[in-house]
């Protein structure tokens, strides 16, 4: 295969496309194990799933006044949500499944990589400023994964484990601001955010990286 013909291929849409939905499956896919953790029936693992998959990009979509919604306009996504959650409880039922906190790792830090790389390039090519791209990315990642936790009756993942999550989106949208300051295609800038951002999350997970937690005084002080 040609160069030409491989950045043919590569474009700029057809790579978004492809992030966006590799994003969508990933993190509906965190959703699902989620919910299957938390034992919810069949329109809980769906709404959890489809909050997870959508929640973030409907965000940053109201935030950058931004219609229509993803879900909306790719309207089969919800039929292919539907198709993974019925599809998913046969399987577990089956199979005897047992979601844990772990396996929830990896869809989760795919889907913050390949949110981030598509929520910061759709902020650029509205020519968002730069910082507000960067933020836009790691909303798109970040509160999907938020949404799913309130829901499950859990404090944000993205809050409370310490370790390194929005941080690895922000440095993932950096990443891609680099690549097209330096005037690389914009398909490597997008590659570029969706690697480092994952990357980042899954060395965080494996070396136990952590941010610094507040600390009351004695409460004595007070």
């Amino acid at each position: 295969m040609t160069i030409s013909r491989l950045t043919e291929i590569l474009t700029l849409s057809n790579t978004q496309i492809a992030i966006e939905a590799a994003a969508t499956l990933a993190f509906a896919l965190s959703g699902l194990i989620e919910a299957a953790r938390k034992r919810l029936d069949v329109v809980g693992i769906c709404m959890v799933m489809g909050l997870t998959a959508f929640g973030g990009g409907t965000l940053r979509d109201i935030l950058l006044d931004r219609r229509p919604f993803f879900w909306v306009q790719h309207a089969g996504w919800l039929w292919v949500l539907l198709a993974l959650c019925i599809a998913a409880m046969v399987f577990m039922r089956a199979r005897h499944f047992e979601p844990t906190e772990r396996a929830l790792q990896w869809p989760d830090a795919l889907g913050l990589g390949l949110f981030t790389a598509g929520g910061t390039q759709i902020a650029l090519d509205i020519h968002m400023p730069m910082f507000v791209a960067v933020l836009m990315g790691m909303v798109t990642a970040v509160f999907g994964g938020v949404m799913r936790d309130i829901v499950c009756n859990e404090i944000p993942r993205a809050f409370r484990d310490h370790q390194p999550y929005a941080v690895c989106s922000f440095v993932g949208g950096w990443v891609m601001i680099a690549a097209q300051s330096a005037g690389a295609p914009q398909w490597v800038g997008l590659v570029g955010a969706a690697a480092t951002a994952t990357l980042l999350r899954l060395v965080a997970l494996q070396r136990g990286w952590s941010l610094p937690g507040w600390r009351a005084g004695d409460s004595e002080n007070y």
